[in-house]
């Protein structure tokens, strides 16, 4: 009996990208492309009607962000498989609850191996990606070291206020309100005895919270 195709929503707010990846896609039997989102909320909205089995998710799009639109669909929909498209330019970026991450670019093998793994709810790195990733963290201190007088919730807050997130995407990135982002920021700087964010940024920095 024949295996149903693996079904795959493509996430990209760039229309040539978009274009190389159906084209990808279409080459292999096994893969079966059901939509296309230009941006972050369009990917979450498409993502909960579809349901696909995996979405090709580009990190950097307007709206909503890959790694926002990612936690929100794996809260409703944790089976669907998320693999991350980056540049990787930036080494900050958390990914939240995906399956898989390639650097743009990545060869077709790599791409298709990605699809299926993440289908089979198995992880993947590419391998350029998996290497990079490697040297990154070998230099930052765990986040679980730093700061022991804070929360874990405290110190994903800081984590991205050290990344430069305004208090509405701290409060999009983690799913809470304006208001508990406010408090957590009110208790993190009473903890840390500083007076602004400039100081917090400065004392997360050198103790490694990226």
């Amino acid at each position: 009996m024949t295996e149903p195709a693996i079904s795959v929503l493509i996430a990209e707010d760039s229309a040539p990208f978009r274009t190389g990846l159906r084209a990808l896609l279409g080459s292999a039997d096994d893969i079966r492309l059901v939509g296309e989102a230009e941006d972050g909320l369009q990917a979450v909205e498409m993502a909960m009607a579809l349901q696909p089995d995996v979405i090709l998710m580009d990190v950097q799009m307007p709206g909503l962000n890959g790694i926002q639109s990612t936690q929100r669909i794996v809260q409703g929909s944790p089976h669907i498989g998320i693999v991350m498209l980056t540049m990787f330019e930036d080494d900050e970026s958390v990914f939240a609850g995906a399956r898989g991450y390639l650097l743009k670019g990545a060869l077709r093998n790599e791409v298709l191996t990605a699809v299926r793994a993440a289908a089979a709810g198995e992880a993947i790195f590419g391998p350029t990606l998996a290497k990079r990733m490697m040297q990154y963290f070998s230099q930052v201190k765990a986040p679980s070291a730093a700061f022991p007088e804070l929360t874990e919730r405290e110190r994903e807050v800081l984590t991205l206020i050290a990344q430069g997130r305004s208090n509405s995407e701290i409060a999009d990135a983690l799913v809470l309100s304006p208001k508990t982002v406010r408090n957590h920021i009110t208790n993190i700087f009473d903890k840390l005895q500083v007076a602004d964010r400039a100081q917090a940024i400065v004392r997360a920095r050198d103790a490694g919270l990226r």
